[in-house]
Parts: C-alpha cells; structure tokens; sequence
C-alpha cells in the first residue's frame, strides 16, 4: 500500500463507523472487534493508485480522510469514473473479492485511510455475522449507487445528471457527517465530475453556468451551495432513499419461554 504507514492511536470512531451505524447497532466489543482487524494507517498522496485493474487486491481500507475515484481506462485512452469514494467507503469492494480487481482506484486527495486484510476480516465475519451482514448492506447501497449511474448515462440529461451527482454526493457526505445541510467541500477536478457523469468539460462548464444561472446553487472555492436544494432536486428527479435498519435476529421460541 503506497503513502506512510501510522500506528493506530487514541480513540477508535470513524467514518466508517458512522456510516455503519446508521443500519446496524455496533457495541463496545464490535467497535473494538472492528478497531482489531486494522493492520495500519495510511497517508496516501493525491494521483497515487490504491487498486490497480487486473491486479490482486487483498485488502479492505477504509476512507478517513479524503477522496478516490474507481474507474477504469479504455484502449482509446478514455476514462470512465464508475464511483467517487469518499469517507466512510471502503476501498477494495468490490474489488478484493475477486481473482484480480476489473477496475483501479485512485487518490484525488491527499488520503487518509485505514487498511485491514481480507482475509482477516472474513475470519471476524464467521464469529460475528453482524459484520458480514452490514458487509452485504454495504454492497446493496454500492448497487444502488451503480444503477443511478445507468440512469444517468441512458436516461437523464446532462443537467439532471450534474444536479443528480451532486445531491447525491452531498446526501452521502452528511451521513458520515462531513456536510451542511445546504453545503458541502468538493475537492475534486472537473476533469472527474465530466469522466464521472460521461460529459467532456466545456459541456460540464455549461451545465454549471445554467444551474449557477436559474439560482439554484454557487460553486466557489471547491465548495458546493445549494441555494433552491428543492429545485435542485425537483430538477434531478433525486429520490433520498437511505438503507433500512439490519433487523434483530428472531428469537426461537423455546429461548422466549425460558
């Protein structure tokens, strides 16, 4: 894993855990289960590659600090983003659970994660299956996410995809708490946001004269302002649907009689 390697210390609460939380209950002893599984941490730099396509990736990091986008190059040299990961995501989903990873992973900033085995967390997932069914809640939402990136590409226009992308994006950020209610930081190119959405630059440039235009947001600074979010969303066609909660297990009967 490239960047400087940092031994764990203080208290244990990240992104990743928040996120979590929203759909699973996590004691004590799972934060500390969790906290054990982390071999290290990472500072990685902004254009290094944290999954190479076509390589193994045997490890799960998880995004403290920082933003990377999975993507893959064509033969023409064109790149498609297929996700922007942010913090709270896990870098190496899908990726570490096959033979070799169909698309590489990149820093778009300066990063800092926290990096585990696989194999290690399979291992915890045995012992306490909570872990391996928020694994799969997680890999739900990473579906959803790809299938608004068809609609994206099939169906919506290039401004519902902008306006889409980026309540989407600040959805996403406020359940790890790293957004306004109306605001958020996006450190990111526009180079990415046209790779992402399938749009070259000057049409993306565009786009956000329109929306800066009709009022709805302010982009300055990297910083994102929604100023009518409701038109915003109108305009997206955006649907704010958010993971329901791992249910309790079922209790057998003969352990409710005792």
């Amino acid at each position: 894993m490239p960047g400087t390697i940092r031994k764990l210390t203080g208290r244990w609460e990240t992104p990743f855990t928040t996120r979590l939380k929203h759909f699973v209950d996590l004691t004590p002893d799972d934060l500390a289960a969790l906290r054990g599984l982390i071999e290290y941490e990472a500072l990685v730099e902004k254009r290094r590659d944290l999954v190479v396509d076509g390589y193994p990736c045997t490890k799960l990091s998880f995004i403290k600090e920082g933003m990377a986008a999975r993507y893959r190059v064509l033969r023409n040299g064109k790149r498609q983003v297929v996700d922007v990961l942010i913090p709270g995501d896990v870098v190496g989903l899908p990726g570490s659970f096959q033979d070799r990873a169909s698309f590489s992973v990149i820093a778009l900033t300066d990063m800092k994660i926290e990096v585990c085995a696989l194999d290690a967390f399979i291992n915890v997932c045995y012992r306490r299956p909570k872990f391996a069914l928020a694994l799969s809640w997680l890999a739900v939402e990473h579906g959803n996410h790809s299938a608004e990136r068809i609609v994206d590409i099939g169906r919506r226009t290039p401004i519902e995809r902008l306006a889409h992308f980026l309540l989407e994006l600040h959805r996403r950020l406020m359940m790890v708490g790293r957004a306004e209610p109306t605001a958020f930081d996006l450190p990111i190119s526009q180079e990415v946001m046209s790779d992402t959405l399938g749009l070259s630059v000057p049409h993306l440039n565009r786009m956000l004269t329109r929306l800066r235009n009709e009022r709805m947001l302010i982009v300055a600074d990297r910083r994102v302002q929604f100023t009518d979010i409701r038109a915003l969303e109108v305009l997206a066609h955006f649907q704010s649907a958010t993971l329901a909660r791992i249910p309790a297990p079922i209790q057998r009967e003969q352990e409710l009689i005792a």
